[in-house]
């Protein structure tokens, strides 16, 4: 029995449970306004209503809300839980309704604006860019609709030139006036785990853009806040600070993780290290802890001090103060704002002077989140951060009774064991280095790098200069522990990635965990292992010998489409990469492989030499190492053997083989890029690449039948000068497939080209407006589905720009 329960009065327990003194129920029980089960029913609720296809009226949301309310207030048993839940779901899509209506309106996208404002957080400055959040003023010329919102914007130096300094000028709370080009947030929609849109919703960021440097450009102020004070820190780090160990001090000290590049979190990953590198709640607790034993020390001290509030009083106030401090120095992430909130619970009751068990803290905390943010259970950070706690305390209750060492690794296998399913599902990935890693990170890291970087940065508050002794310290204590750690990441069995799973795989893991969880004797724990099988290893749905999937994948302007048999995948074109900037084989490429559980690429086909097509080769070469490559002959690709006509080879019953160029061809870039049939039992898929009209129509002359498809990805994203009427009529496609970004400058895919193919009888897509293009052609007959369709989301930007389409076609149809 709990200790707690003891020091509660009986008129409370019965006020709070129903039951008098002699065991009757003369009363239905009640169970606590904030509880564990309310807590737990609010955050279901609103992660409920953000997995919709589609957000509900306003008014069922308000009207929900009221009633929920009630219910969570006045009702007993099962109907306040109900209620609970019913209202943390309108609650959660109330702020969904919000954040959306700030996004830009429709006829304010792609404006040029005049904008001023301040920059907010901290701006990442690139060899060729610098991106940085803006808040606009309230007031001026800006137009309505952009006052007082949120932007998220990039500096770009211009083209051919010197790089434009005027960008580096851009601090934290700096003033600026400038011209900028808007948009309302929009992202590739791809299988794997990053939704841009989602997170911009989240973050009610109202429109992205960039600076229009050939106009007026003011600067009001340098830097100042909160902010500017840790770019500050971070220039005083990085200035005292030797060697790589610099960027992991300013992550540890105060948030900055501007410095680590795609390399560093591929090795935190790797080992499972990313939790410690980054400001987390452990942090901020050690803040509270230390600042609550200075306290202590200060009320032994002067005594008098305990008239005006009692010492335990007194050191729970310091504490939430520094906890609160500290997490606004490093930024007000979730996991910060999750510790303070339990460290507010604490405090408040040390001031009431009422018991309060852990988990009681940790409910109340996640109650206070959904409250404030009910979308901040969108955040990966959440689950993590509260399940993580939640399984320690119900594991290890009395942890504090068990020595250092076996703490620690009871703590590591309980933690590694319990967030596995989520980490799987939220990240598609398990680090098996991770317990190793942490067995060691853990305590040098929390011991003696993290304290180190704290004190550095404390004494920073104090005086410039003071704590450079410690930044230093903490960055050799970093570097002795690193190369193992390094060592461990290149371990080809470090990091497992996981295909996407089955929407039941998560609830079967999380059962197979907490039964593995149960105290020893307990039977059937080798069955419960069978649970993780759909989380770990799922189906892939792999086609049959002789038939062929394939997908198109969003990288925007560009192309990259997988093409996968029975026991084979060949990857043709890699997608755009922009140097020192966006990289669609890093950031899309090698995801959504990971995600569609490709576990090696047998070839590699780079259609030409343009950033579009080959930009994300060498990010993806890096991760897969695909053993063959074709290339255009005169494309100087390392290892590559020429994409001949006429040359073929087959894997499970399907055969490639290009059409073009031959030998003679000569090197016309675009024209010579590498034709691809696929030919199956069930029908041919054709990808053309980047020819124009007068190849296609040579391909048409030398052989019509060999270009009949039933799926055709259109020859260089829609272009005018591509998908010649000739060369349509010979395919016969019933899908024409367009691989262009949206509202791209070059105007792909036109109109008229749509239209020729429609007119031929084809289904024409795109992914500028559907996302990755799923095709298979197997016995079923050729089919195409989209990612934006497959999987709909309440935030998904191609519904929003087709509502606003259809309110300007009804507004314009008003008029006339």
């Amino acid at each position: 029995m709990d200790r707690a329960a003891d020091t509660v009065p009986p008129d409370y327990t019965r006020a709070a449970t129903g039951i008098d003194g002699a065991g009757a129920h003369p009363l239905p029980m009640a169970l606590p306004v904030f509880g564990q089960a309310t807590a737990a029913a609010l955050v279901l609720g609103a992660a409920g209503l953000l997995a919709l296809p589609a957000l509900p009226p306003v008014w069922a949301l308000a009207t929900g809300a009221l009633a929920g309310l009630a219910a969570w207030a006045r009702g007993r048993r099962w109907r306040r839980v109900a209620g609970a839940g019913l209202f943390g779901a309108a609650l959660c899509g109330l702020h969904v309704a919000h954040s959306l209506g700030l996004q830009l309106p429709g006829d304010l996208e792609r404006a040029d604006v005049v904008l001023s404002g301040h920059v907010v957080q901290l701006p990442v400055h690139e060899a060729q860019r610098t991106r940085f959040a803006f808040r606009v003023d309230e007031g001026g010329a800006v137009p309505e609709a952009l006052r007082g919102r949120l932007l998220r914007l990039t500096w770009y130096d211009p083209r051919g030139s010197q790089p434009d300094a005027r960008r580096h000028a851009l601090e934290p709370g700096s003033h600026w006036r400038f011209t900028a080009r808007v948009r309302a947030p929009r992202s590739l929609r791809n299988p794997g785990w990053m939704d841009g849109e989602k997170h911009a919703m989240a973050q009610r960021v109202t429109a992205v853009g960039y600076v229009r440097t050939r106009e007026a450009v003011e600067q009001g102020g340098g830097r100042r806040g909160v902010d500017g004070w840790r770019a500050a820190v971070a220039d005083r780090i990085d200035a005292v600070v030797d060697g790589d160990a610099s960027r992991y001090v300013r992550a540890l000290a105060i948030g900055d993780t501007r410095a680590l590049g795609d390399l560093d979190w591929e090795a935190l990953r790797a080992t499972g290290l990313t939790h410690l590198i980054a400001i987390s709640g452990f942090h901020v607790g050690m803040v509270g802890g230390f600042f609550a034993l200075l306290a202590t020390g200060l009320w032994w001290c002067v005594p008098a001090l305990a008239r005006v509030i009692p010492r335990p009083q007194g050191a729970a106030a310091v504490a939430l103060l520094a906890s609160t401090g500290y997490a606004a120095v490093a930024g007000w992430e979730l996991p910060t704002v999750r510790t303070v909130l339990m460290i507010a619970v604490v405090a408040a009751a040390r001031l009431a002077r009422r018991p309060l068990r852990i988990a009681d803290a940790l409910a109340y905390a996640a109650t206070a989140v959904v409250l404030v943010d009910p979308m901040a259970v969108l955040s990966a950070g959440f689950w993590l951060s509260f399940a993580g706690v939640a399984w320690l305390v119900w594991c290890l209750p009395d942890a504090r009774e068990l020595s250092a060492a076996r703490g620690l690794v009871a703590s590591q296998w309980v933690a590694t064991l319990g967030l596995l399913p989520l980490t799987a599902t939220l990240f598609g990935q398990a680090s098996l280095a991770g317990p190793i890693a942490n067995l060691v990170a853990i305590p040098w890291w929390s011991l003696v790098v993290v304290p180190l970087a704290l004190v550095g940065t404390g004494l920073e508050a104090l005086q410039s200069g003071a704590g450079d002794w410690a930044w230093q310290a903490a960055a050799s204590a970093f570097a002795l522990s690193w190369p193992l750690f390094e060592r461990l990441a290149a371990s080809p069995f470090a990091l497992w990635w996981l295909p996407e799973p089955h929407v039941l795989a998560l609830p079967l893991a999380l059962l197979a965990a907490f039964w593995m969880l149960l105290p020893r004797g307990v039977p059937g724990k080798a069955l419960a292992a069978l649970l993780w099988l759909p989380l770990l290893w799922p189906d892939r749905r792999l086609p049959a010998p002789g038939a062929v999937e394939a997908v198109v994948l969003d990288v925007g302007q560009g192309l990259a489409v997988l093409v996968r048999t029975a026991t084979h995948a060949v990857l043709y074109d890699t997608g755009p990469a922009v140097p020192d900037g966006f990289d669609a084989g890093e950031r899309v490429v090698v995801p959504a492989l990971h995600a569609l559980g490709v576990r090696r690429l047998d070839a590699i086909v780079v259609s030409h030499g343009d950033a579009d097509h080959a930009g994300g080769f060498p990010a993806v070469q890096r991760r897969f190492a695909a053993p063959v490559l074709f290339a255009p002959q005169w494309d100087r690709v390392p290892g590559a053997a020429p994409c001949l006509a006429g040359s073929a080879w087959q894997a499970d019953g399907v055969t490639f083989r290009f059409l073009h160029p031959d030998v003679h061809f000569p090197d016309f870039r675009n024209p010579s890029s590498c034709v691809l049939r696929v030919d199956t039992a069930y029908g041919r898929l054709l990808l053309p690449g980047d020819i124009d009209a007068v190849v296609e129509r040579l391909l048409v002359h030398r052989d019509a039948d060999a270009l009949q498809a039933e799926v055709v990805v259109a020859a260089h994203h829609g272009s005018r000068s591509s998908s010649d009427p000739a060369f349509v009529a010979a395919s016969g496609a019933h899908y024409a497939l367009m691989s262009a970004g949206h509202g791209n400058r070059f105007g792909h895919p036109h109109a008229p080209v749509a239209e020729r193919w429609t007119d031929a009888g084809s289904v024409v897509l795109g992914t500028a407006t559907g996302g990755a293009l799923g095709i298979r052609l197997d016995a079923d007959g050729p089919a195409v589905d989209a990612q934006r369709l497959r999987r709909p989301r309440l935030w998904d930007a191609a519904q929003r720009d087709a509502r606003w389409a259809r309110s300007r076609a009804a507004l314009s149809y008003s008029d006339d």
